[in-house]
């Protein structure tokens, strides 16, 4: 079966997932992690991409962004791509692959599919991690969809630009969580209330299910209204043979 093509729209919500290549490490480090988002944060700006959340384990790299174009995302990946796996192969004195083929990512709806999205990458980082967690550097998180199995370590997220322990200035708060109260004490304090309920597990698999695939994440009316902007499918077709007609 050929392989889709990448799903990218301007304007649009998209929630990317790059992996380490089999698996592999892509931070071994905190200062591997601050160098990374470092070098995401100046390709999202020249490639008109605006940043919503992000988060750095050990394996993985999970972003929530708007690019202004169709083509902001692949370039903002491609420019991080280049520029950071020289420096993680100097670094660390190897040579090779360091992603894992290319970048995955799924069109996320406005509204709640947005909140949802936010919550699954700052939620990757537990609440009760303290100082560690309003600083945006966090010890460990429950795995949520990675490369293997058991625990993999939260080296950074834009978890504390909303819970009131440090701002970013290159993230871009979307319109979902503003609406969560008035007063930036309303929207932190309900925006922490929220990563404390855990995410539904329906939920989560079929978010982890548009963002493997590269499919769309929201209503039935976001994905006819998207169909008009490209002419790749949006949605996974009903597994089987199509009914035979009358």
């Amino acid at each position: 079966m050929a392989r889709l093509s990448r799903l990218s729209v301007a304007a649009v919500v998209h929630y990317v997932l790059q992996r380490g290549h089999n698996g592999g490490a892509i931070a071994h480090d905190d200062d591997d992690a601050g160098r990374l988002l470092q070098i995401l944060r100046e390709s999202a700006l020249s490639s008109g991409v605006a940043m919503h959340a992000y988060a750095v384990t050990t394996r993985e790299l999970r972003v929530l962004a708007t690019p202004d174009s169709a083509i902001g995302i692949s370039r903002m990946m491609q420019s991080l791509g280049r520029r950071y796996a020289a420096l993680f192969n100097r670094r660390h004195g190897r040579s090779g692959a360091l992603w894992d083929g290319r970048f995955r990512s799924a069109l996320i709806e406005s509204g709640a599919p947005t909140l949802l999205s936010l919550r699954h990458i700052d939620g990757l980082a537990r609440l009760d991690g303290g100082a560690a967690a309003d600083q945006g550097q966090l010890p460990t998180a429950p795995d949520m969809g990675t490369t293997g199995a058991g625990i993999d370590a939260v080296l950074r997220s834009s978890v504390g630009h909303r819970i009131g322990g440090l701002r970013d200035a290159a993230l871009v708060d979307p319109d979902a969580y503003w609406q969560l109260g008035n007063t930036p004490f309303e929207r932190e304090s309900s925006y922490r209330a929220l990563l404390a309920e855990t995410l539904g597990e329906a939920e989560r698999q079929a978010l982890q299910r548009a963002v493997q695939g590269a499919w769309a994440f929201g209503s039935v009316r976001f994905i006819e209204n998207l169909s008009a902007r490209t002419m790749r499918p949006l949605a996974p077709r009903p597994r089987g043979r199509p009914p035979r007609s009358t």
